[in-house]
């Protein structure tokens, strides 16, 4: 896809498999799956692309993310990202910056490898706040800590909205974790949202109220997906989320105060 100048492309690198009610509900209801069983499979799974995206404009080749990595717990699988982006003509030294939306470790997996940079030429760049709290911390969690600390000789931290290149913007909104950010490409008069982890299925688009046990601030977390909805219904702004369906973007659409997520 081109927004512009710029060439986004989706990155896959494996599949993660969550029992849904486990890890999304509605606050009142108790089975709010019974109108989205089409989401699931036969058992009441999700199944959830890992993976990345992959911004090609001017001299700069983008990684937004970073997938699982080489990593098989059962539940989630992943290995796969070098060889996608070598289908897409891309090899790790090409890659000029990999930018992370948050830290969670289905987002880290190749930052590094046996403890040695993946991306040996690139900028790693996080927000400071997820920095924090998931290397740094109290409560850092050990993956992000042996997949991140090898590329701090290559990190910059960033703790305020900023602009990559052109066409290429990082907005800070907190929730999902501390450090939550999402990546905007604009040009030729068209916008794209990589979303990350503001939302993790198209029902959250629809209804208002759902809640993801992953969320650090679920209020705050809530109050980003709804505005970004909201302001991208009915208007030509394509969204995408790291583990939608086929990471495709699309569209919200909104009629009588209802709105629905249509892959473009």
């Amino acid at each position: 896809m081109r927004i512009g100048d710029i060439e986004v492309l989706a990155v896959m690198d494996g599949t993660g498999t969550e029992r849904a009610a486990d890890i999304l509900t509605r606050p009142g209801v108790d089975d709010p799956w019974a109108c989205h069983r089409h989401h699931l499979g036969p058992d009441g799974t999700l199944t959830l692309p890992l993976g990345a995206f992959l911004v090609r404009g001017g001299e700069r080749t983008v990684l937004v993310d970073a997938g699982v990595g080489p990593h098989d717990d059962g539940r989630y699988r992943g290995g796969a990202l070098l060889d996608s982006l070598a289908a897409h003509g891309t090899a790790p030294g090409d890659v000029t910056d990999v930018v992370f939306t948050h830290l969670h470790f289905d987002h880290v997996g190749w930052a590094s490898v046996e403890g040695r940079p993946v991306f040996p030429n690139a900028v790693y760049r996080a927000h400071r706040a997820d920095w924090q709290h998931f290397v740094t911390g109290d409560i850092a969690t050990p993956e992000a800590v042996a997949k991140l600390s090898p590329v701090e000789g290559r990190l910059e931290l960033f703790d305020t909205d900023f602009t990559l290149a052109p066409g290429i913007d990082a907005l800070h909104l907190p929730g999902h974790t501390p450090g939550t950010t999402v990546y905007v490409l604009s040009g030729g008069g068209r916008r794209a949202l990589l979303l990350g982890d503001v939302v993790h299925s198209v029902v959250q688009f629809g209804e208002r109220d759902w809640q993801v046990v992953w969320d650090v601030d679920p209020a705050a977390a809530s109050a980003v997906r709804n505005r970004i909805a909201d302001r991208a219904a009915d208007t030509d702004d394509l969204l995408v989320a790291a583990h939608l369906p086929g990471m495709r973007f699309g569209r919200i659409l909104a009629a009588d105060g209802h709105r629905r997520f249509v892959a473009a």
